[in-house]
């Protein structure tokens, strides 16, 4: 009787230990079943020289002056929708996912430094034609924009930057999602690989807002459907390791070279990145201007994208020399996007 009671407790015990781990085990999802979700409207597919398979949008006004915009880590094209609403009307807009993110995902090769990342947008404009455009960048994002002007100034006429990594600034009073801090941690960032509860993509996304009214449940899905893009958790996992021999001071002394006017925007609440760093920037940038929104966080364009858009409208109108581009794209038989 004994030996059929601790029967039955560890045969409940085995069932609930496998229902919990059925709860957070997530397995790839192939590009197909995400492409209906998430390439929409101007969403499309073009293989680049280096073969990576890039998705990305041209969208706004096809004769008004180009600008390029470069999300954070972790993130996807879809931050930059509402820039895209404010100020598509006047400007040609170009964002895409970068590798190992979105519906781009693994790319050739697997690089996903800085430096990888702007040799990729470097690709995506040459394929699309662009020869001078205003670049725009956040988070990661902005550090890949500061690096492509360092290297193209003269295909850049303005640099936008958007709570930027990219000078190295004490964080002792920031606290990083967890999804971050696990990420950086080599046993733990392997079991990522398959574990990734909602709750922990949740709890980064909410940490890069004030306003946690902007955070719906389709944002938080969005985030934790293309993370799990076949091969997106890999590159993550590459990248993350990778952090550790990038020397963020060297890159930061190449900053005074950067010559062209630039627009530093910051959310004095960032969690990820602090306030302290936008000064830095503005600091070591020659023609830079800075503008700080109180109690906004990390992704002022989605956060305030009415007061952030209309700076970089009134930034652009002064700073970017307006010029006429086509697009010249060769899109991917097998994903055809309606």
């Amino acid at each position: 009787m004994v030996k059929r009671i601790l029967l039955g407790t560890l045969t409940l015990i085995v069932l609930a230990f496998a229902v919990i781990v059925i709860s957070v085990v997530r397995f790839d999802v192939p590009r197909e079943e995400l492409i209906g979700k998430y390439a929409g409207g101007a969403s499309q597919f073009v293989t680049l020289p280096s073969g990576a398979s890039a998705h990305f949008r041209d969208e706004g006004n096809p004769d008004g002056p180009a600008l390029v915009l470069v999300h954070g880590s972790n993130a996807s094209l879809h931050t930059w929708e509402p820039w895209v609403a404010e100020l598509g009307g006047t400007y040609r807009i170009v964002n895409m996912d970068l590798p190992g993110h979105g519906l781009t995902g693994r790319v050739p090769g697997d690089d996903y430094s800085r430096e990888g990342m702007a040799a990729f947008v470097h690709e995506l404009t040459e394929t699309l034609g662009l020869t001078r455009f205003a670049i725009g960048g956040n988070s990661m994002g902005g550090g890949i924009s500061a690096l492509y002007a360092l290297e193209h100034p003269q295909r850049v006429s303005a640099l936008i930057l958007v709570n930027s990594a990219g000078v190295p600034v004490a964080r002792d009073d920031t606290d990083p999602p967890l999804a971050f801090r696990l990420a950086r941690m080599p046993v733990l960032s392997k079991v990522m690989r398959y574990v990734l509860p909602r709750s922990v993509v949740e709890e980064g996304v909410r940490k890069v807002f004030v306003d946690q009214s902007k955070v719906t449940d389709e944002m938080v899905a969005r985030y934790l459907d293309l993370s799990l893009h076949e091969g997106n958790r890999d590159a993550t996992r590459i990248r993350f390791a990778s952090y550790a021999g990038r020397d963020e001071a060297a890159f930061a002394a190449r900053l005074d070279a950067i010559e062209m006017p630039t627009l530093i925007i910051w959310g004095d609440q960032d969690l990820l990145i602090p306030v302290a760093a936008a000064h830095a920037f503005k600091e070591r940038i020659p023609h830079a201007e800075l503008v700080i929104y109180e109690n906004v966080g990390h992704v002022p364009m989605e956060e305030v994208p009415m007061e952030s858009a209309g700076a970089v409208a009134a930034f652009l109108g002064v700073a970017a020399v307006p010029l006429a581009s086509s697009a010249v794209l060769v899109e991917e038989e097998p994903e055809e996007v309606e």
